[in-house]
């Protein structure tokens, strides 16, 4: 590692290429590459060269260059390839009317599979855990603020791995730690965290593999109707 290359500016913010690519960046250009096979762009030979070249990459930049002769990847760059997301939400965007409550007392309760999360959800784990798993969840807001307050019990979120999440909160003899993450995706969702953990604990975490469903189903759609078009011609 170039050490003097990313001490040159101390503090400074590593250009969006430098970063360590995860696996939401791989399977982004694992999608175009699979739409330019479908649309006669690259033959499968070239798809499969690329795409085992995108599996051993580490950076984004690495990655960029494996589709970088593709038009897909060029309409990508007419949008800012990364917009910082604020440590709040959008003031006057959440309600303060909670739209779901998931309430453990000296029990357990969790939320999870597949089922629409509202733009404010509540969980409270008194002597108890709760779980919300998002990973399977709908995303009808692109803001989503859960609540999490746990006295002698547990608080466990899961979100999908192509998100960014947030958190603000703390600890009175307790845990609370937000895995911090920023979505390569302008316009994915971001999910903010606020609550306190007393003599419990607060964990907010990607689930490895997992990524918004919705997203998946567009990528799919649009792929799907590629292969349509050739097929009918």
């Amino acid at each position: 590692m170039d050490l003097q290359k990313h001490a040159r500016q101390e503090g400074a913010a590593p250009r969006v290429a430098e970063l360590r690519a995860s696996d939401a960046d791989r399977d982004r250009i694992a999608d175009m590459l699979r739409d330019a096979l479908a649309e006669g762009r690259l033959t499968a030979d070239e798809h499969a060269e690329r795409v085992e070249g995108v599996l051993n990459a580490k950076t984004v930049g690495e990655l960029e260059v494996f589709v970088q002769d593709l038009p897909a990847a060029h309409q990508q760059r007419a949008t800012p390839a990364y917009t910082p997301v604020p440590p709040r939400p959008t003031a006057g965007a959440i309600p303060v009317e909670a739209d779901a409550n998931v309430v453990a007392v000296f029990s357990s309760a969790m939320r999870r599979g597949r089922w629409r999360a509202g733009r404010r959800l509540h969980a409270y784990a008194v002597f108890g855990s709760v779980e919300i798993d998002l990973s399977e969840a709908i995303f009808e807001y692109q803001q989503v603020v859960i609540k999490a307050v746990s006295v002698f019990g547990s608080v466990e979120i899961h979100v999908p791995e192509n998100v960014s999440l947030r958190g603000t909160g703390g600890g009175v003899l307790g845990n609370f730690e937000v895995d911090t993450r920023d979505s390569v995706e302008a316009d994915a969702p971001v999910v903010y965290v606020d609550g306190w953990a007393v003599l419990g604990n607060v964990e907010a975490r990607p689930k490895r593999g997992k990524l918004v469903t919705d997203i998946l189903d567009r990528v799919q759609g649009k792929v799907d109707g590629a292969l349509r078009k050739r097929l009918d011609r």
